[in-house]
């Protein structure tokens, strides 16, 4: 069993669930110690005292807080602490909303919660499930080793998954920090339809397994030659040309190359391809004869990933059009399904 980092209190409404809180996620990087090269010593830090070679405890450090003009303030852990009105151990979930309107910008560690006695099992089971039958989840905050939480509560795979948030004001702009950005272009150009066609090719099912850190497993490898007394080498590899050109001529070869490199050696591939470039025909043919062209989803895109895309506003105007009812008291995810499953 993971440590607990955070123990407290879920509630919504009137029901409180007690709750542990584990990392979800857990960073495989390779770790190093520095080390002096001659001798090979450990390099450490101490905590020294400015001006001087004083090392200090730290039961005798404090927080300090920087005003203008070079002043401070500084503060106990007990003064940090009274800023959390009691919140460090209760999290209420304020509100429920469609998952697919928070932008993965927002979001930033993962843990899962964990009903911490088995008393709490039903009204833990009773959130989840709850939250599984709606597609809504909770939005909630709670303090954390002297810090804030902006979170989102959300099932999956029979836990309560908790992801931290920033806040509004803590995501940049990005025209404050990125500078002059290109303006949109049409739909209709030669290049922007090569490029949805370049897309589509490479479109593939989200299969996390499939991505492997093949810099760590390089690195470790080094680790291990080296301490073997093999010899290391130390090849440059020479950067990627990234001038294009002609644009249309790069997207057209990668098309190509993206066909070939799913086709692979086998025919059968190539075979299958052509099959479903024929079940798409007909199915953008009988679309287009139902009145559901290529206008309805986005230029000859597939369906499903161009109705993921829509705001609820633009799902609602969709589902209109499809003559939905009782699409007012739908939530998103419940239009995405409807208008999925209407068009």
């Amino acid at each position: 069993m993971a440590r607990q980092i955070w123990s407290g209190s879920l509630s919504f409404g009137l029901v409180n669930v007690p709750v542990g809180l584990v990392s979800a996620t857990e960073q495989k990087d390779v770790s190093f110690h520095q080390r002096e090269a001659e001798t090979n010593a450990r390099i450490r830090y101490k905590r020294v005292a400015e001006g001087t070679d004083r090392e200090v405890d730290y039961k005798n450090i404090v927080k300090g807080y920087e005003l203008p003009g070079d002043k401070f303030v500084t503060l106990t852990q007990e003064e940090v602490d009274a800023a959390s009105l009691g919140r460090s151990r209760s999290l209420e979930i304020t509100d429920f909303v469609d998952l697919a309107e928070i932008d993965p910008v927002y979001y930033e560690k993962t843990y899962y919660l964990s009903p911490r006695e088995e008393s709490a099992h039903e009204a833990y089971a009773l959130l989840r499930d709850a939250m599984e039958q709606t597609g809504l989840a909770g939005v909630g905050s709670f303090v954390m080793r002297g810090k804030e939480y902006l979170a989102v509560i959300r099932p999956w795979k029979q836990v309560l998954v908790l992801q931290t948030l920033l806040f509004a004001d803590e995501v940049r702009d990005p025209e404050d920090v990125v500078g002059d950005l290109p303006a949109a272009r049409k739909s209709t150009s030669r290049e922007m339809k090569a490029a949805v066609n370049l897309i589509e090719q490479l479109a593939t099912p989200w299969k996390p397994e499939k991505y492997e850190d093949t810099y760590r497993e390089r690195l470790l490898g080094i680790v291990k030659d080296k301490a073997k007394g093999r010899e290391i080498s130390l090849e440059e590899v020479e950067p990627e040309e990234s001038n294009v050109v002609d644009l249309m001529d790069a997207l057209r070869r990668s098309v190509e190359e993206a066909k070939s490199g799913r086709a692979g050696p086998g025919q059968a591939k190539k075979a299958g391809s052509k099959s479903g470039a024929s079940k798409r025909s007909a199915t953008d043919a009988a679309a287009k004869k139902s009145g559901r062209g290529s206008s309805a989803s986005g230029g000859g895109r597939r369906k499903s990933a161009t109705v993921g895309a829509l705001s609820k506003q633009e799902l609602y105007e969709r589902a209109t059009k499809l003559g939905i009812d009782g699409r007012s008291n739908m939530s998103r995810a419940q239009l995405q399904k409807a208008v999925e499953k209407a068009s």
